[in-house]
């Protein structure tokens, strides 16, 4: 029988920030039996280490030079994903905003995306039926030859509504704040000269504006399984 009929299945979402990436692949991980990897929480685990250890993350050559330093280690069970830096568990302080203000800046360094692509992979290569990754180039950049590549979308200002509403946030110019915020964070990862935000080509894009979760997770694992076949029963 063919070797490609029991590869690994690689789904990937891709992304700006507020459209359900992490939430959404992770169910889509579990359901399928997948491992799940948050890319997004690495490269705030990176800027988490970097602020904790005072360099400059406005200074690209210094968080260059440090960023082969910290030990970070994502775990990909989808019932109870993990991230540690150095053996600490950041889960909570990388969802700050100090490290959300910083993390564009760092995402965009060069010497950052090279080190932590190359974990991304070794995720992968170590997820023995396959994974679902989500991120901001996972199908331009980490892994061009993924099974599924989805690329979900949404208003600013929908996501901005979706922030607020975690955050029990409800008062006006507390919600202009936070579309502010998201508008900056699409121009710096769509800006960027390494590895921006964009749709791949063959991607399948998802509008989830108006969409539940429950009906984003359904449609991408329809699609996951046309794509997969056998490999996904």
């Amino acid at each position: 029988m063919n070797a490609d009929a029991y590869a690994p299945v690689v789904v990937v979402l891709d992304g700006p920030a507020g459209t359900g990436k992490s939430t959404v692949s992770r169910e889509i991980a579990a359901r399928l039996g997948l491992s799940f990897l948050d890319t997004g929480a690495m490269y705030r685990a990176m800027t988490y280490w970097l602020l904790s250890n005072g360099v400059d993350v406005d200074d690209a050559d210094a968080v260059a030079l440090a960023s082969e330093k910290p030990v970070i280690v994502s775990g990909t069970d989808a019932s109870g994903p993990t991230i540690t830096v150095d053996g600490q568990d950041v889960s909570g302080p990388i969802r700050g905003p100090e490290v959300t203000a910083a993390v564009s800046a760092v995402s965009a360094v060069p010497e950052v995306r090279a080190r932590l692509v190359e974990l991304q992979r070794d995720s992968a290569a170590a997820a023995s039926r396959g994974m679902v990754a989500e991120g901001r180039d996972m199908g331009t950049v980490v892994f061009p030859n993924a099974d599924l590549k989805v690329f979900l979308t949404a208003s600013a200002e929908t996501r901005a509504k979706r922030r607020a509403a975690q955050l029990g946030i409800s008062e006006p110019h507390q919600v202009a704040a936070i579309l502010a915020d998201i508008n900056r964070r699409d121009a710096a990862d769509s800006g960027r000269a390494t590895a921006p935000l964009r749709k791949a080509d063959d991607a399948v894009e998802v509008d989830t504006s108006e969409l539940t979760p429950e009906q984003v997770v359904v449609r991408i694992i329809e699609l996951a399984r046309e794509r997969a076949g056998a490999r996904l029963h």
